[in-house]
């Protein structure tokens, strides 16, 4: 099958930025969109940013200008930059990967276990 691993959340200072990054690895023979949800504490989990393999990408009205999201399709990871972040952005951050694994041949859904990321005002 295919895993997802995130890295890079932290606890920042509102206006700081920081770097998240999500590498999938297991038997994969195909990666489609990747993309970045979160879910803050009560709150259902919402789409942060997607990119699909061929480059286009779309965001969420609340991080538009001020997240980036790419992605290195050698290394199979995505990245989410987070620049002039707010309190409101603290949230766990959960990485999503429609993937083909080899020997099933079919596209399935894949998340990653979540990394904090924490704003402070």
């Amino acid at each position: 099958q295919v895993q997802l691993v995130e890295s890079g959340g932290d606890l920042v200072q509102a206006g700081g930025s920081l770097r998240l990054s999500c590498a999938a690895s297991g038997s994969i023979f195909r990666i489609n969109d990747m993309g970045w949800y979160r879910q803050a504490p009560g709150k259902q989990r919402e789409l942060v940013a997607v990119v699909t393999n061929g480059g286009s990408t779309n965001y969420a009205d609340s991080v538009k200008g001020r997240f980036t999201i790419s992605r290195d399709d050698a290394k199979n990871t995505v990245y989410l930059q987070m620049n002039s972040l707010k309190p409101e952005d603290t949230a766990v951050y959960f990485c999503n990967a429609e993937a083909i694994a080899r020997f099933t041949w079919t596209p399935k859904q894949y998340w990653g276990q979540g990394t904090q990321v924490t704003v402070s005002s």
